[in-house]
This record gives C-alpha cells, sequence and structure tokens, in this order.
C-alpha cells in the first residue's frame, strides 16, 4: 500500500529542524532552480475557481511554493473548489433528497424520493479538493506542518530539550 506523497523540498525544508535539514534531521537537497513566479490563471477558468486563484495565490508566492509550472495543478485545486461550491449550493437549494416522478403508459404516475447527485458530486469534490490543498500546504494540518523561519529557532531551542 503506497504512502502519502513526498513533500516538496521546500516543504520539508520549512518543517525541518535545521538549516538544509528534514524534521529527522537527514539533509534535504535542495529543490531544482525554477524560477519563483507565480503563474498566470488560464482564460477560461469559472467566475468561482477565478475568486479562488487570487484568494490563494498571493500567499503561496510568499511562501515560494508555486511556480510557473505550477499552473495545472493549481487550477484543478481552484476548478475542484468551484464544482464543491456549485454542488453545496444545488444542496442547499434542492435539499439532500429530491423528488421523482415517471408516468405510466396507462397515465399513472409513480412518485419516489432518491438522494440529490449533488450530494455525491459535493462529497467526491470535497475529497478532491483536501488532496489537492494539502500539495499546496492549504488545509490545517499541512499548515501545521509548515514552520516559518521564526518560528524554527524556538523548535531548534525545544529540540535541545531532553524532557520532551
Amino acid at each position: 500500500m503506497p504512502g502519502p506523497s513526498p513533500a516538496p523540498a521546500n516543504i520539508r525544508l520549512l518543517k525541518g529542524r535545521s538549516e538544509g535539514h528534514d524534521v529527522a534531521g537527514r539533509p534535504v537537497a535542495p529543490p531544482p532552480p525554477f524560477k519563483r513566479l507565480p503563474p498566470k490563471p488560464p482564460t477560461w477558468l469559472s467566475r468561482e475557481a477565478k475568486a479562488e486563484w487570487r484568494r490563494i495565490l498571493p500567499e503561496l508566492t510568499r511562501l515560494d511554493l508555486v511556480k510557473k509550472e505550477d499552473r495545472a495543478s493549481l487550477t484543478a485545486y481552484c476548478e475542484t473548489w468551484a464544482t464543491w461550491v456549485d454542488a453545496v449550493r444545488s444542496v442547499r437549494r434542492d435539499g439532500a433528497v429530491v423528488k421523482n416522478t415517471s408516468t405510466r403508459k396507462d397515465g399513472t404516475e409513480t412518485t419516489w424520493y432518491t438522494k440529490n447527485p449533488s450530494v455525491s458530486v459535493m462529497e467526491k469534490a470535497s475529497q478532491q479538493l483536501r488532496s489537492w490543498a494539502q500539495e499546496f500546504g492549504l488545509t490545517p494540518s499541512a499548515e501545521g506542518r509548515l514552520v516559518r523561519d521564526g518560528a524554527r529557532s524556538n523548535a531548534e531551542e525545544d529540540s535541545e530539550n531532553p524532557f520532551q
């Protein structure tokens, strides 16, 4: 059974114990020398996806977690967000259960209730969204594993404490 995908070098270094080392103290090879310039959004993004792009990109850029080559991944994340939002709105508007009817040839009508298909879309998009968000450190647990440079000195001091 495969484990989690390996984190990018920048994230391993942010989580690390000391300069150039990961959380276990192993040396981390520097990341490839990509130019850390933010990607431009595709022109065809939906309105909700564009809003999400504008919301997250400044902080990802500030943390040097994105580059132009991440455009496809960011696009998938933002469109998945938009799909989730659309599904949530549908469930709120129509309910989690929807009424179905059909009319037979003899004119009798049959009614039954089923789960709103938007509930399944919402659930699947939520799973995909969490996966994409973790790639960029956008979930609370992923964020908690990121250590900023200012906090690193405290973490290093604490790692010297044998009573922890």
